[in-house]
């Protein structure tokens, strides 16, 4: 146990050290988020390396304390090469197809580490169904570059991305630990310490933004650590799990390109429809906002959890909660649309306004 204990405690600490250096870093490089158009939340410029911290406090804390083999190292060089690309992204800009090319290239260095999916359960009995290589290459690819797009997607507000991963990777460590995966654990909570170390100068009013670096490389390591090895029960952890504890993240994107191809817009378009923005829009302002996606995203770790002990109606119920809340915060952001452009509209007569207000109520 104490094992646990240090390797969350040394990347914890790494982070919150260096995050105060990638503050003072971060102007000299010209890794700056300037807020131009009225997407962003914030009104001032502000520093977007944090992912520094994040990734010192991961990569030292797993050096240190786990056995290297060859899996591991191949998500080290692939967390770090897609580290790297995030940095460049931060501070020159990068197209979007490029940036999905570089996912794709780090994906492929897993799959030449044996980092990959190989096999699922059969759903109708024992046993696996196990992939050719290429169907094995294709699954892992789509799986490393969708989750590192996840987290991606929901860094739109202060603490939010450090917070959902903060709580993802403590539910898949647990998880881990409980079907008896250690080095997935400990690998999994380096991550935990990291996210938490650099929240407290990201949470709001931030002093400083992960950016790129900080959030494709948590995906990617989220991702690429969750499928690290093969052993009974590992499609568990490797996808059900992590769908699961990524649920919001997961329904954001998939969310955001079914809107953008509906409206004939690119599907890697930024836009304020994300859920997160959502929320906002009802009132909430960014801290509560923050904190409700933390309780739904807390919501579907929890369900996570259990369903790994095979509780699957405890994990349904979770699971409503959680698609329930999402259905009202949706809602109520439409109907109060809906009300403010009957407000704005000069030929709206009292009625219209009164079956609004009492739709919206």
């Amino acid at each position: 146990m104490n094992n646990y204990i240090e390797i969350f405690l040394v990347a914890f600490v790494l982070a919150l050290v260096f995050t105060p250096v990638a503050i003072r870093i971060a102007p000299k490089i010209g890794a700056i988020d300037i807020p131009k158009d009225n997407r962003r939340m914030h009104t001032k410029a502000m520093p977007r390396f944090g992912g520094l911290a994040i990734y010192i406090g991961t990569i030292v804390a797993m050096i240190a304390f786990l056995p290297m083999n060859a899996k591991l190292l191949g998500v080290i060089a692939g967390g770090t090469i897609i580290f790297l690309v995030g940095i460049y992204d931060d501070i020159k800009g990068m197209p979007a197809k490029v940036k999905l090319g570089a996912q794709i290239v780090c994906a492929i260095i897993l799959f030449q580490f044996s980092v990959n999916i190989s096999f699922v359960s059969n759903p109708f009995g024992d046993g696996y169904f196990f992939f050719p290589w290429w169907l094995s290459l294709l699954v892992t690819t789509v799986w490393i570059v969708g989750i590192t797009n996840t987290v991606n997607l929901i860094d739109g507000l202060d603490g939010l991305a450090a917070g959902v991963a903060f709580i993802a990777s403590v539910s898949i460590s647990y998880t881990a630990y409980l079907t008896g995966r250690p080095e997935i654990s400990l690998a999994i909570l380096a991550i935990a310490g990291a996210c938490l170390g650099f929240l407290p100068f990201n949470f709001n009013p931030a002093k400083i933004f992960m950016g790129d670096s900080g959030s494709l490389f948590l995906g990617f390591m989220l991702a690429g650590i969750s499928v690290m090895g093969p052993m009974k029960g590992a499609t568990i952890i490797a996808t059900v799990v992590p769908m699961l504890v990524l649920a919001l993240p997961i329904f954001d994107t998939i969310f955001a390109i079914v809107r953008r191809l509906l409206n004939g817009r690119p599907i890697m378009e930024a836009d304020k429809g994300h859920l997160h923005h959502r929320i906002m829009a009802v009132g909430l302002g960014q801290k509560r906002t923050v904190l409700t996606l933390y309780g739904m995203s807390g919501i579907m770790g929890v369900a996570a959890i259990l369903f790994s002990r095979g509780l699957l109606v405890e994990t349904t119920i979770l699971v409503l909660v959680a698609i329930t809340l999402i259905f009202v915060f949706i809602k109520e952001q439409e109907v109060l649309e809906n009300l403010e452009q009957k407000i704005e509209n000069p030929g709206t007569t009292n009625v219209d306004m009164k079956e609004a207000i009492k739709k919206f109520e």
